[in-house]
């Protein structure tokens, strides 16, 4: 069982950085590919970027290429989405999620485990 809790949301400048983070409980973190979605008011849940369980490979959604980083820290079991030059688009509430494998997947249905979310709003 693996525990997840995420922090570091909230309302932010259009253009503006924010780090989000996700804290998982259990031995064997590394063996979970960690990865982020998001859902935004009205739409589905999307997914945004993942990563290996060593760290090795990441991959990420079409439009926040280029603006948002996933990295994790497994001596801390900590996984981070760096989001840099936010729209308003990027508003969403924000969910860490885990795989029992270590392989990064963009499939929502192949996470084993959820956190709660955190709310992200920019303001334009």
């Amino acid at each position: 069982q693996v525990q997840l809790v995420e922090s570091g949301g909230g309302l932010v400048q259009t253009g503006g950085p924010v780090r989000l983070s996700c804290a998982a409980s259990g031995r064997t973190f590394s063996s979970n590919a960690m990865g982020w979605f998001r859902q935004a008011p009205g739409k589905e849940k999307e997914f945004v970027a993942s990563i290996s369980g060593r760290g090795g490979s990441t991959i990420y959604a079409d439009p926040v290429k280029g603006r948002f980083t996933i990295s994790r820290d497994n001596a801390k079991n900590t996984v981070y989405l760096h989001m840099n030059s936010l729209k308003p688009e990027d508003t969403a509430v924000y969910s860490c999620a885990a795989r029992g494998v270590r392989y990064y997947s963009t499939v929502e249905n192949q996470y084993d485990y959820w956190g709660q979310g955190t709310q992200v709003t920019v303001s334009s």
